[in-house]
């Protein structure tokens, strides 16, 4: 079922995007359909004067030589600016990505941070630690050797080797391996090579920034090569395996998975953004199409599958509540959210077309090349429309960059240099018409089919499961995540709930209240626009009011608000997120210990607790303010978050800390 389709799947991509293969004039003789698709492409040219060759439309004439190197020099079937786009807006990504790591990640699973990377690290060796004691145990029962195979094959590879220590280094790849995480997949970062685990905000700055160094490089050249994109890779796994609540997101391992398919796009070595005698891999161009394909069906077909009946076509009401109660609204969120309900009516429509019907154009084999355009070009303009709507992180500007693959160098040459245009096409044009059968290009040709056979086979789980009525929205079912599953916005709320912590110095008040970045708080406060930035404990702040109890990170969180942690104090709004700051700033006795700021004085905070309000857009030109301020908002107390009765405070939440750790 699932499976034939897939293999049959990946069989004919392997047939259209074997560049040697289809480089042969002999393919549009024996393919119709191919040779059907190229007719049509120098019908096309034909008819605007860019192309001057005789075309016989009987089965059995064949192109020439020359018309393909024609053709190519054109940019049609040509990749070669392609790479550098999609490169270039990887690299972007990237960038924002990792800065935003360096900027937030010591506050957030730092040594003192709210959620410490350390603790991930303890547990994965300690479920690493049973693993192995069960293996050995079992291994001594049954009168095996010490070394289990995977062991033993490691072991006899490093041996080829020169000055190799394969003893130590297969006990190093076993440790990791078996170094699980609660979802039972090694905890792949190079924070194991930390000889102090309690000190690991250098580690986590030191990945941060090579992160984005190697991230700069690819936006300000649009090359790589396969170890610059293995570091990249790996420095993104080093932050998402131990990035807990904070990397939670579907974004993170999609960003891994793309980077993970970049690094069969890219020569070995070279560096050159045309590198000689290596095309961009149609195989591997192909996958990154069904990269985007898996990310826009699942996110549709959840939709359909979701228990959500706004999202149906008999009822088509999500958008009517979609802007107002999305994670992090901009400054155009509540003029999309005013518009008519027919218009909203009409993006539920578009958005079931998009993430539905018009995926198909970026997969099915042998369309002509103005579907294919089409179909990428849908996916950018879509993308937009919501970077325009709301602040939702770094992930649309994500997904638009797998679909620059749907456009060739035909299309991108108007957007380059005469010089780059130039040299794609004379590349294009040497590729295509000289003919080299060498070791080193029967090796090129052969990784890219082996990629393409590893994602095949890793996606047959994939479709199982979009195929399957209890569809995951956001998974993985390989160790290493590297072809996941994804969706988004399976449900939409009809009311807006936001989290409010507040902190006094009595029980009975009066109480002060915390403003963040860009989560909603003071109703005269405008939203930001900060897209592609992304800011992690605002985003985790709008998750944890669908809970009914707060996540086990929010105590320690509390806890260092109420000790005026200065890493934490960073992350919130920088002028007005503590309302104890002007009464710090007038005191004298204040000492600093451990990144923690205390005050035996008066204007110190001692008890806090979590406020649910309902927030809605203020309508123009009500509940204007003495001053005559317009709110942006208004907002309605409806309850108690935390705690549910009462207060609490230092020792309460050092005591709730301290169990949740135990547990």
């Amino acid at each position: 079922g699932n499976t034939s389709l897939v293999i049959i799947y990946f069989v004919l991509i392997s047939i259209n995007a074997s560049s040697a293969f289809i480089s042969s004039p002999n393919f549009f003789a024996r393919y119709p359909c191919g040779r059907a698709c190229m007719m049509h492409s120098f019908s096309v040219l034909q008819a605007h004067g860019r192309v001057n060759v005789a075309l016989d439309s009987t089965a059995g004439s064949i192109l020439s030589p020359e018309s393909v190197g024609k053709l190519a020099t054109l940019g049609l079937d040509s990749y070669w600016l392609t790479r550098i786009a999609f490169l270039r807006s990887l690299g972007l990504v990237c960038c924002t990505a990792f800065l935003i790591a360096y900027r937030q990640n010591k506050a957030l699973i730092g040594d003192n941070g709210i959620s410490p990377a350390q603790a991930r690290l303890d547990q994965a060796e300690k479920r690493g630690d049973m693993i192995r004691r069960r293996n050995r145990d079992w291994r001594g029962k049954f009168g095996k050797d010490d070394d289990s195979r995977f062991v033993s094959i490691i072991r006899s590879f490093l041996t080829l080797i020169p000055f190799a220590d394969g003893v130590k280094v297969t006990d190093a790849i076993y440790v990791w391996w078996t170094n699980r995480d609660g979802m039972d997949r090694p905890v792949t970062t190079l924070l194991w090579l930390a000889k102090d685990r309690s000190q690991l905000n250098d580690w986590l700055d030191g990945i941060a920034l090579s992160g984005l160094l190697m991230s700069l490089f690819l936006l300000i050249q649009g090359s790589g090569n396969v170890p610059l994109l293995c570091g990249l890779w790996l420095c993104q796994h080093s932050l998402m395996s131990v990035g807990g609540p904070f990397y939670s997101y579907g974004w993170e391992p999609q960003l891994a998975e793309l980077i993970f398919h970049s690094i069969f796009l890219v020569p070995l070595f070279s560096l050159n953004r045309i590198p000689a005698h290596f095309p961009t891999p149609k195989i591997v161009i192909w996958a990154i199409r069904w990269y985007l394909f898996r990310i826009m069906i699942g996110a549709g077909l959840i939709k359909f599958r979701s228990s959500d009946k706004k999202w149906g076509l008999k009822n088509l009401t999500t958008m009517n509540f979609f802007y107002e109660t999305q994670p992090v609204p901009n400054v155009l969120t509540k003029t999309f959210h005013r518009m008519p309900e027919t218009w909203h009516k009409f993006e539920v429509l578009v958005n079931h077309f998009v993430e539905v019907v018009a995926p198909w154009l970026l997969i099915i084999p042998f369309l002509p090349r103005s579907w294919r355009i089409y179909g990428g070009l849908n996916q950018i303009i879509f993308q937009s429309v919501l970077i325009m709507s709301g602040n939702l992180s770094f992930l649309n500007w994500l997904t638009m960059v797998p679909s620059i693959m749907c456009l060739d160098d035909a299309f991108l040459a108007k957007f380059f240099g005469s010089f780059l245009a130039t040299s794609a096409s004379i590349a294009a044009y040497t590729e295509r018409t000289a003919r080299r059968f060498t070791a080193a290009g029967m090796f090129r040709q052969a990784i890219p089919i082996m990629f393409g056979v590893l994602v095949a086979k890793l996606s047959i789980p994939v479709v199982k499961n979009l195929c399957s009525k209890k569809q995951i929205m956001n998974g993985s079912f390989d160790p290493l995540r590297l072809i996941n599953t994804y969706g988004a916005f399976g449900s939409v709320s009809e009311e807006r709930i936001e989290l409010i912590i507040e902190t006094a110095e009595s029980i009975h008040g009066p109480w002060k209240e915390y403003n963040f970045n860009v989560k909603p708080g003071n109703v005269f406060k405008r939203p930001k626009w900060i897209t592609p930035y992304h800011h992690r404990l605002d985003w985790q702040m709008w998750i944890s009011q669908f809970s009914r109890q707060p996540p086990p990170w929010m105590y320690n969180f509390l806890l260092k608000l109420l000790v005026r942690d200065q890493g934490v104090m960073r992350l919130l709004d920088k002028q007005n997120g503590d309302p104890w700051a002007s009464n710090r700033e007038k005191e004298n006795d204040l000492s600093t210990t451990h990144g923690v700021k205390e005050n035996s004085n008066c204007g110190h905070p001692k008890y806090i607790r979590v406020e649910k309000y309902r927030y809605k857009f203020n309508e123009p030109g009500a509940n204007i303010s003495k001053d005559g301020k317009e709110p942006f908002w208004v907002r309605e107390r409806v309850g108690r978050y935390f705690p549910m009765q009462g207060v609490v405070g230092v020792d309460d939440l050092r005591a709730i800390v301290a169990h949740t750790i135990a547990v």
